[in-house]
């Protein structure tokens, strides 16, 4: 920063005293002013700070556009020099002023983006540069919203009202008579279908594709109907948008689409404020463009130093057979390959589909047999992952007559998804056969390391690390039981009802509300979450015997008189915190948590089949606009999953609860009952299905730990580069402030 001139006082000869005396006064008075206007001067440009300090692996400077300083806009710094295309993230502080920091040696291109602008022209830039940057003005309201998140753009969409529910059918109303509640039918489209794959009103989304002749089809109706065939997905988005009923359904996207086409356009969201201007946000490539990720894992959960500055992992559900692999010090990629135990097994996608896709034509993208869903390390290092290893029907000792001590108490015919673990040490993947389905999984903190899965649909099962690690048999190390409610009271397991049948107060009762998520709490039970509507969470007690002694408690979403939800409804993912206090996302647009320690009433006999403890439920609306037609509380948000930060490794405190936030494009932080909105501003289109907390260094503050995402989306050409794009690994810090080295 320049100094500004010195101000030169003289008295000039052959003036009075008098003549001199006024002079200096003048001149007094002006060098006063001079040094007010320079106080003013350092106040806009640092409020009395230190000029902005650029060390040489940074990059810094003010960005300015026409109304002066432009606080709260993102600069985006991207390389594509290093092994992997790698980019970094900050935020402008009040005055304008940027830092990013911990540069890698490389080439970048430079600019700002933020609301109410369009990019700026990107500059080139090396780290160790002070670099001043000037924002653009978006020219008008369309232009300003193709920076928006995709639920600001949702939010534009018309829901049927309630008064529309149940439906009557294609020959009434066009809405399937089975979906008898406008929540209901929000579920299916938030948290059921569409939305649990991919984003609703990202540009992919709210746009045809240029491929397609809209003048070809009749009305918007058909061109949403032959849009929706697609690609490998095509049957199921079919089926989907049939169950809800397609005369109505399509009618609703037609008429989004027009209108967004006729130049609709939502409302602004908020700039970045306080606490969001402290977001550094570093992402990397990885994975193929015809792949897609489900999430990733860089640590043990237990214990978040393990595996400090180690790879990432990823899985890629049904997409391709093998873990992508990142290592973020180098920043280099490399890849896993998967294979199954018998090749007999088939891919998990659909190998046909009923229309070419406007992106990829008629090539089938998708082919993994392995379908790992979800990683886990342990405390060696070793990644645990759900995983086909063979065809669906089960060996004999999961069945009826089998010896297993699972088996005898409740016999499985089937698994669609099995077990396996990837040690990095010998570059050995060893498949585990299950007799029950998983999906997700997540070690206890017991001395067996139990491996506790979900997906297992009437049943709940479980792995004991520690004797498969000792004696390699998978069918002694395995175990799994059915969901009972203890509803005769005695505090132990009996004979039961089976779902369907009526409570009796003298036995137990059978509840087929199976786990989607999983999470073993610090007290030794294990949690999970239910799907569908109004949906609840689950508590397990294992006892001393799981497959015998456990048994389990139900709590549902809290309905009103009409069976209409009495404020959020319908989880999917969920966490447990330090404390025991279950955190889940919900259709509904809220984050809920739900405290056992609430409950008022008994938690077992005959009245505790789900509604008895509506006291412990607490809702959070999350931080995007309401859908049109909806009433009440909630909001356009569809977050996937709920993760706790149980040991402060994003920087914010323990149990801190964090949605995916796959509408707002970024992680929704709850801070003391409000919301910290950690944006990903390119490319737009972030939607991630977990995250993972790692501390890389407990001594180094902020820079010792962080978050890791991934893009989860199944569409990663609906994001921006559309197609091509890959996905990419996020890692979230949060600084003291904005400019903090």
């Amino acid at each position: 920063m320049k100094s500004d001139p010195p101000i030169h006082v003289s008295i000039h000869p052959g003036k009075t005293k008098q003549q001199s005396r006024v002079s200096r006064s003048i001149h007094l008075q002006l060098i006063a002013m001079a040094l007010l206007i320079a106080g003013l001067l350092a106040c806009n440009s640092g409020s009395g700070q230190a000029p902005l300090q650029v060390g040489d692996d940074d990059l810094g400077g003010v960005v300015t556009g026409p109304g002066g300083p432009e606080a709260g806009v993102w600069v985006i710094a991207e390389t594509y020099d290093l092994s992997t295309r790698f980019a970094r993230i900050v935020v402008t502080d009040e005055e304008g002023r940027y830092l990013i920091p911990d540069l890698p040696d490389a080439n970048y291109s430079v600019w700002v983006r933020g609301y109410g602008l369009v990019d700026s022209p990107k500059q080139e830039a090396t780290p160790g540069d002070n670099l001043d940057l000037e924002a653009v003005e978006a020219p008008d309201e369309q232009a300003a919203a193709e920076y928006y998140p995709a639920g600001y753009w949702f939010s534009l969409i018309d829901v049927p009202g309630k008064q529309e529910f149940p439906g009557t059918g294609p020959d009434g109303n066009g809405l399937s008579p089975n979906i008898e509640t406008q929540a209901d039918y929000l579920r299916n489209i938030k948290s059921g279908n569409c939305m649990a794959c991919h984003q609703l009103g990202s540009k992919g989304t709210r746009e045809f594709h240029e491929s397609f002749d809209l003048d070809g089809f009749d009305s918007s109706e058909d061109a949403w109907e032959r849009r929706l065939q697609s690609g490998q997905a095509g049957g199921s988005m079919i089926s989907s948008v049939q169950r809800l009923g397609s005369d109505a359904t399509l009618e609703m996207f037609a008429d989004w689409t027009d209108r967004i086409a006729a130049g609709e356009v939502p409302r602004q969201p908020p700039r970045p404020e306080g606490m969001e201007r402290n977001v550094v946000i570093t992402q990397w490539d990885w994975a193929d463009p015809k792949d897609y990720l489900h999430d990733l894992v860089s640590t043990d959960r237990r214990d978040p130093t393990v595996n400090a500055n180690g790879r990432l992992y990823g899985a890629l559900e049904l997409s391709a057979d093998y873990l992508p692999v990142l290592d973020p010090v180098i920043h280099d990629t490399s890849r896993v390959p998967l294979t199954v135990r018998d090749p007999a097994t088939s891919p998990a996608a659909a190998q046909a589909m009923p229309q070419p896709s406007p992106y990829w034509g008629d090539e089938l993208l998708w082919d993994s047999k392995a379908n790992v869903h979800n990683p886990m390390l342990d405390g060696e290092g070793r990644v645990w992952v759900t995983a086909t290893v063979r065809p669906p029907n089960n060996p004999d000792f999961c069945k009826e007559g089998s010896d297993h001590p699972s088996a005898q108490q409740f016999p499985v015919d089937r698994a669609y998804r099995h077990l396996g673990v990837y040690d990095p040490e010998t570059r050995d993947y060893t498949h585990i056969s299950t007799c029950f389905s998983t999906h997700h999984l997540m070690f206890a903190e017991d001395e067996n390391n139990t491996l506790w899965t979900s997906g297992g649909g009437e049943v709940v099962g479980w792995l004991d690390t520690k004797e498969f690690d000792e004696t390699g048999d998978e069918e002694a190390s395995q175990g799994w039981t059915p969901l009972i409610l203890d509803t005769n009271g005695n505090g132990r397991r009996d004979d039961y009802v089976e779902p369907g049948e009526p409570v009796d107060s003298t036995m137990d009762k059978r509840i087929t509300n199976g786990f989607y998520a999983v999470a073993p709490a610090p007290d030794g039970s294990v949690w999970g979450s239910s799907l569908g509507y109004p949906g609840a969470v689950v508590r397990l007690e294992p006892g001393d015997n799981p497959s015998e002694t456990a048994l389990a408690e139900l709590y549902e979403l809290p309905l009103n008189d009409e069976d209409e939800p009495v404020e959020g409804f319908s989880p999917r993912g969920m966490d447990i915190d330090r404390n025991g206090v279950a955190w889940v996302a919900l259709a509904s647009g809220h984050m809920a948590s739900f405290d056992r320690e609430k409950c008022e009433g008994p938690l077992n006999g005959p009245e505790a089949t789900g509604q008895h403890c509506r006291k412990g439920w607490t809702f959070y609306s999350e931080p995007l606009p309401q859908v049109n037609g909806v009433d009440g509380s909630g909001s356009a948000e569809s977050s996937y999953y709920t993760w706790v930060d149980q040991f402060n490794t994003l920087g914010l405190g323990e149990n801190t609860p964090i949605n995916t936030g796959n509408e707002s494009e970024g992680l929704l932080v709850l801070n003391d009952g409000e919301w910290i909105v950690l944006r990903v501003p390119y490319p737009m289109g972030f939607y991630t299905k977990w995250m993972d907390g790692r501390i890389d260094d407990p001594d180094a503050g902020w820079k010792g730990r962080g978050i890791w995402a991934t893009v989860s989306t199944r569409a990663p050409f609906h994001m921006e580069g559309g197609k091509g794009t890959t996905s990419k690994v996020y890692k979230f810090q949060l600084r003291p402030d904005p400019l903090a080295k």
